[in-house]
């Protein structure tokens, strides 16, 4: 489970699935700190060229500007 309150995974989809994304495409890496980010690779894999992403915080998408 996330650390903080700010990092409350249920929040995030209910902000989410509140704003019309279907919940079957809400993507999720729930380990912090790691490199791995299965759940980002799956959205990349998803999602063509042309497409939008839709994060409800843009640091729950990278761990830093290069990501």
């Amino acid at each position: 489970m996330p650390s903080t309150s700010k990092q409350d995974l249920a929040r995030h989809i209910v902000a989410l699935t509140s704003a019309g994304i279907d919940p079957a495409n809400v993507y999720v890496d729930k380990k912090s700190g790691t490199t791995e980010r299965p759940g980002l690779q799956a959205l990349l894999g998803y999602a063509p060229g042309g497409d939008v992403i839709v994060v409800h915080t843009l640091d729950q998408l990278g761990r830093t500007v290069r990501d």
